[in-house]
């Protein structure tokens, strides 16, 4: 068991590498103190030069036509599917807090069209000192047009709202904007399955500790919890076990954690640390290290992987 002076301090250095999901080239050689955790037997170690495969390959994806089809619908099918989907950006006035929620949402091909169709929900936070584009501009959008044409993965809706406040979670309003204003107004306003099953978390570097918080804390709203580049909140290090602990085995989320392995050194400790608490629980999970660094290169070069892992269960 870890010294609580170690934790107090593992946490700092948690909170310190939070800046890091700035693009950088270069890992800072920040000394830690021996907090090592070895990477597990069941771990999976991905070369730096491998990149992994689907386990399986899926099925063709046939996207629904609307009730009255018709060769004509038929037709418009095809075409909104080659003009893949949309992005929309949006500000959520939000009574009990005093600022308003930015979000961006994609909404896949032939959304408009498929009018009795009910789609997956994938909520996506960004890293610290970046908005709600930053998903965007990643590329997830030409992503999942590219993925839904060729019939890889089903269709889903991607929800990125925008984090103001670089506080603790404690702090931070942001979990009470997602959890009582966006994800009830995007269950009503948007053709969603509102269920847990198909409802996913996923962020990177801070926004990875965003979705390990809401994840944990209310697995009854989130079925999958996605951790790229995963920074712990300092203020949940203490908190971790005890949710993990509480979480029934029909009601643990899916999760899935990968970092570079030429991140910084914080941000390394912090995933291998959460994914050990995982292993010791023999709770399911995938883990990856993968080449790269903290930065938009790495999350772009896996964005298929990360859609890939999302819908696997839709």
């Amino acid at each position: 068991m870890l010294k609580k002076p170690l934790i107090l301090l593992f946490c700092c250095l948690i909170m310190a590498g939070l800046s890091a999901c700035q693009t950088t080239s270069q890992p800072e050689n920040t000394p830690l103190p021996d907090l090592t955790v070895e990477p597990s037997p069941t771990a999976v170690l991905i070369p730096p030069s491998a990149t992994p495969a689907p386990s399986a390959t899926p099925a063709p994806t046939t996207l629904p036509l609307p009730a009255t089809a018709t060769s004509t619908s038929t037709n418009s099918a095809l075409v909104c599917l080659d003009q893949g989907g949309r992005v929309e950006i949006n500000q959520l006035e939000l009574e009990d807090l005093p600022n308003p929620l930015d979000y961006r949402i994609y909404l896949p091909p032939c959304y408009a069209e498929a009018l009795d169709q009910h789609y997956p929900v994938l909520y996506l936070v960004h890293g610290q000192s970046f908005t709600d584009d930053q998903w965007d501009r990643l590329g997830v959008d030409e992503t999942m047009d590219k993925m839904v044409a060729s019939g890889e993965i089903s269709p889903f809706i991607i929800v990125m709202p925008r984090d103001t406040n670089w506080g603790t979670a404690e702090q931070d309003p942001f979990d009470e904007a997602v959890l009582q204003g966006l994800i009830p107004y995007i269950d009503t306003h948007y053709s969603t399955l509102d269920d847990r099953t198909h409802r996913a978390i996923g962020g990177l570097s801070r926004g990875a500790g965003w979705a390990a918080n809401l994840g944990l804390k209310y697995p009854d709203l989130f079925g999958s919890v996605g951790l790229h580049s995963l920074a712990i909140f300092w203020s949940d290090v203490t908190y971790v076990k005890k949710w993990l602990d509480e979480i029934p085995p029909e009601a643990m989320p899916r999760f899935y954690i990968d970092a570079g392995l030429n991140d910084r050194p914080e941000i390394l400790e912090s995933s291998r640390w959460f994914e050990n608490l995982l292993t010791q629980r023999n709770i399911a999970h995938e883990w990856h290290l993968f080449a790269g660094y903290h930065d938009e290169i790495y999350w772009k070069s896996h964005m298929e992987q990360y859609l890939r892992w999302y819908a696997a269960e839709w």
